[in-house]
């Protein structure tokens, strides 16, 4: 019973810490990073820039982490 405890915990902390995807679109680069940072800013999160694609429009998604 101590072991299933243990590893439920675990497991909640370790979902706790992953990640969070994000999205702008913008229509040049700088604004759809601008968007992402201040998301990332407004959680007091750093951020890494996952992909773009740029047609019309740029669409930009990221991670926010810790």
């Amino acid at each position: 019973m101590k072991t299933l405890v243990v590893v439920s915990a675990l497991s909640l902390i370790s979902f706790g810490s992953f990640a969070q995807s994000v999205s702008a679109t913008s229509s040049t680069l700088d604004g759809a990073e601008a968007k992402i940072a201040a998301q990332a800013e407004q959680q007091g999160d750093q951020y890494k820039i996952t992909s773009v694609n740029s047609n019309n429009r740029v669409y930009m998604t990221a991670q926010l982490y810790k």
